[in-house]
This record gives C-alpha cells, structure tokens and sequence, in this order.
C-alpha cells in the first residue's frame, strides 16, 4: 500500500469515527496557558489539542495561547527526583477537570487510563503500542512566559508510550535545581508517528515549579537534537552513537512557516525517543557539570565523557504510561509524587550512557518487551 492509500485510509477512518471535537491529543492542567480555550474563542481551531503546522510563529509558539494564562496559584509541581503525572487526553471532558469542558464528562469508566474514550488509538495518531513515538517536557528557567524564547527550553523528561495512557509519568531529575521566585515556565511536546496522520507538532506551554532541590548546578546550554539512531524505514540498521546531541536538547521545532529547528521530511519526523538520543525518562545529563567533555558530533566522533556525578540515597527517574491503570480518577493531577528505587543518579547517568553507546538494546525496546 503506498503512502497515499494510508493516508487517505487514515482520513476516512477519522471522519467516520471521530467528530472534529475529539480528535488529536494535549496535555491538561490548570496551570497550562489556554485550559479554557475552545473551538469559540478564536477564528480558527485553536483548542489545546489542535494540531500545529504551516503557521507563523506567533500562532504556533505557546499555540497562541500567551493571552489565556493559568489562575495566579495554578502550577504543575515537578518534584526532584521522582515522578510528575500529567493527565493526556483528546478532551478535556476525559480527566479530572471535566467540569469545565463543553461537553462534559465523557471519561470512561471501564479504563480510568483511556485517553479518549469512545475512539480508536488512531484518531490520537498512533496505531498501537509499537506505534508510539514519545513526548516530552521542556523547561525554562524563566518566571515569564513572554520572555521565553525557542531555544530556552530543555528537554528534561521523555516518556516514551505517550500518547497511548491517559495517566502519564514524567520523570524529573534528581539534580533540577530549584525555579526562580514565580516558577519556571514549562511545554508539553509531541510528534506522532508517520504512520498515523499528516505531519504536524503539538505544543502547549505551562507553569512549573521545581520541588524538593537539593542541587543548585544550572542546566547546560540546550542544542539541537540529531538523527543518530537505528532508522530501518530510511535502510539504516546500525546505530551511530558519535553522531547524536549528548547533554541539554532542545524541543523539536517543525513543519511550521517560521523558527523552525529541524527540517526532516514529511515521512521522517523528528520524534521523542532513541532515534534522537532521547531516551525513557529523566534526561539526567542536562546539567553544566555532566560531562568532562563533549566532542562535536560527526559520523566518526569519539564519544562524550561522563563527569562522576556524587551519589544520592534514593530517587526514581524512570517513567511510566501506567499501564496497570494504577491510577484512578480519585487521584489529584499529580497523583504519583513519591520516589521509588534506590537508583543514584550517577547509576541513572550511567545507565543512560550505556544505551547510548550501544552497550545494550535501546530503552523502546527494552520497554515494549516488558509488556
């Protein structure tokens, strides 16, 4: 079947399944800019969970959202060293903060973790679990947001089953050093797979604090990503591990008329996960002090070397896409705020490091062959 046939498949399948309302996926708080956003308020839809391509950067950046801010109070807290959970839904009506949706309640009582209930996985752009791409958090050590621009934000957690789960882990590093007085400002990132839509971003911005630091070592200068692992559909089989961005990572920039960041082809998105050396959970190797060196990547680089980063007692930074529906709809938005584990954080780099090397499978496949 060529890429045409697909695509025009998928396009019936949405319009016979799914009412424009319900389609594509975002993350909801109400620390989030445009929470009560809907398809009314501006001329065009630009709902939180509206797709992002072909449009100048004031429309795409923070999706337009900047006049639409959270309540003085409202911040997703992201404690040090343990795990965030975000709710990610195709509407607001499926998680905990239905009561100001225009529809109302729609989540499903039958699977609390249901992204959107009463859909197949294909109107949020995945066709199953060995379809997921990942998504990502940002930060910026900036208290406003206006003053934020593209290349201040930091990829700090990847979670690489996202958007399939409702509930969705995101682990922090232990080392994040606390947020300037009023919070940092933090994003929600996400590009599907090829094979489950048109080519598109998703973006949406948020309050943020850091809790519980126990660091104050700053996050490195973030750079852009680099397409450096195994790529069968491009014929690629091997990994080239000198070739990636190691460190601080921008988020992907893409498909839109200006300040993009990377410009792939329409069948070869950027995407969250060890394509790009984003790997499963915390990014604990964004910090000025991470490395003793990095080398300039290139085909045939040497490989960065790992600075020993002191040991901590306890912390857990792996994420998860609560696949065993732990999580129920009695749970507050940032349910699971407790370390696990004894995992240090030099450990966590370590092992990190070795993935990227090529001393292991990669942690998709690690992951999905757990299930």
């Amino acid at each position: 079947m060529t890429r045409s046939h697909q695509l025009f498949g998928w396009f019936i399948l949405t319009a016979y399944w799914l009412p424009a309302a319900f389609a594509h996926s975002s993350i909801w708080t109400p620390a989030m800019y445009g929470f009560n956003v809907t398809t009314q308020t501006f001329p065009y839809d630009n709902r939180p969970v509206a797709p992002l391509k072909n449009m100048a950067f004031d429309q795409w950046w923070f999706h337009n959202h900047l006049d639409y801010p959270p309540n003085s109070g409202d911040t997703f807290e992201l404690p040090a060293g343990k795990v965030a959970t975000a709710e990610i839904a195709c509407n607001k009506g499926a998680t905990s903060f239905f009561a100001s949706s225009d529809g109302g309640d729609i989540r499903n009582p039958a699977n609390p973790n249901d992204p959107c209930p009463g859909s197949p996985s294909i109107t949020y752009h995945t066709q199953g679990l060995d379809d997921l791409m990942g998504c990502a958090l940002g930060i910026a050590y900036m208290n406003d947001a206006r003053q934020v621009k593209p290349e201040d934000f930091t990829i700090f957690s990847v979670n690489q089953t996202c958007v399939f789960y409702r509930f969705t882990d995101f682990a922090v590093p232990e080392r994040m050093p606390p947020c300037p007085e009023g919070g940092c400002t933090c994003a929600f990132f996400w590009i599907h797979s090829p094979k489950s839509g048109g080519e598109e971003n998703y973006m949406n911005g948020f309050k943020c604090n850091v809790t519980g630091s126990t660091s104050t070592v700053a996050l490195a200068e973030s750079k852009v990503a680099r397409r450096c692992g195994a790529d069968p559909p491009n014929n690629k089989l091997q990994s080239v591990p000198g070739n990636c961005t190691y460190g601080a990572k921008q988020p992907f920039y893409w498909k839109n008329l200006e300040q993009n960041n990377m410009f792939e082809g329409d069948f070869s998105p950027p995407v969250y996960n060890d394509l790009y050396n984003f790997l499963e959970g915390a990014q604990d190797d964004i910090f000025k002090d991470s490395y003793i060196s990095i080398p300039d990547p290139s085909p045939v680089a040497p490989l960065p070397v790992l600075a020993d980063i002191p040991q901590s007692t306890s912390s857990n930074t792996t994420s998860s896409g609560h696949q065993d529906c732990n999580h129920t709809d009695t749970d507050s938005e940032q349910a699971s705020t407790s370390g696990q584990g004894s995992n240090s954080t030099t450990t966590h780099i370590a092992r990190q490091a070795a993935y990227r090397f090529g001393l292991f499978t990669s942690s998709r496949n690690r992951h999905f062959g757990a299930h």
